[in-house]
């Protein structure tokens, strides 16, 4: 019933209510082609607004993010874009490991800095200063510690944080992790249970009706 209900609010809220897609910084630095993940030609477009220090986008990236990657993205039914959406005023790390990520992005190793950011999260969230430790994360996945390094120390990426997170907003979002789902908005660390029935409506949708995909 829970699951059925889910599905329903989603319904009324796409049709009736459409949220607007989270606007990425519309430059040429967005970095939104190293934070993409699945192909272009996917009929279904899900954006994750996400915090990296908020335990909830944790347990979703390593546990139900794992299942939609394996049934969704890997078979080209869908493609995730990732809008970083730090809640700095209860989460002082986030920004940070925000900043770290899309500086990895740089070096297209986005994916690799998510998964390891949200693998050692208790390790990093109440360092007062973790600076050195997202080194040792970029050392680990081969990132050019020289450019990494400068990146984050100048703060190179912190206005594109900023701004995925003022386009987060201006969606509805207000909790994370929220998810913009071709019309749609939800959010919560929901089980693979709750996404199936939505995103298999969707994708059966546009099937039948392809020219009227958002």
């Amino acid at each position: 019933m829970e699951t059925r209900a889910r599905l329903t609010a989603w319904l009324l809220c796409a049709l009736a209510i459409p949220a607007a897609a989270p606007r990425l910084r519309a430059q040429a630095d967005d970095l939104r082609a190293a934070r993409t993940m699945g192909s272009a030609t996917a009929p279904v477009t899900m954006y994750i607004m996400s915090d990296f220090e908020c335990p909830f986008c944790g347990d979703f990236a390593r546990g139900t993010m794992q299942t939609i990657e394996r049934e969704y993205v890997e078979t080209g039914k869908m493609r995730v874009i990732f809008v970083n959406f730090p809640l700095t005023s209860i989460h002082p790390n986030a920004e940070p490991a925000a900043e770290l990520a899309m500086c990895a992005a740089r070096q297209n190793k986005f994916w690799q800095m998510h998964d390891l950011l949200f693998r050692h999260q208790d390790a990093w969230v109440e360092l007062k200063d973790p600076g050195s430790y997202f080194l040792s994360l970029g050392d680990s996945i081969g990132a050019n510690r020289a450019e990494l390094t400068a990146c984050l120390t100048t703060h190179q990426t912190r206005a594109l944080v900023q701004a995925d997170a003022e386009g987060s907003a201006r969606t509805g979002a207000h909790a994370t992790p929220s998810f913009y789902i071709e019309g749609g908005l939800m959010s919560g660390d929901s089980p693979i249970q709750q996404f199936r029935p939505i995103l298999d409506s969707i994708i059966k949708a546009k099937a039948e009706h392809p020219a009227r995909a958002r």
